[in-house]
């Protein structure tokens, strides 16, 4: 009975890990699309074509072009 109780609890806990992670990678899509590794942190930065990227590794990745920190006094 110990041993079953243990097994679920591991159980659990592996489920738990592995929705915990696929919800990061949900809230950053463009973290791990295509070949590019790009860090979760969120600094955006808004470029030319007016789209804005999580961070600049993102929208490097991206091929995008004059890309400028994002936020309150960026664009002054």
């Amino acid at each position: 009975m110990i041993e079953r109780r243990r097994f679920s609890r591991i159980a659990f806990a592996a489920a738990l890990a592995v929705v915990v992670v696929g919800g990061i990678w949900s809230v950053f899509p463009e973290a791990h699309a295509g070949a590019c590794r790009c860090p979760l942190i969120y600094a955006p930065v808004v470029c030319d074509h007016g789209r804005t990227y999580s961070n600049q590794c993102v929208a490097d990745c991206k091929n995008a072009r004059n890309c400028v920190p994002a936020g309150i006094g960026a664009l002054e």
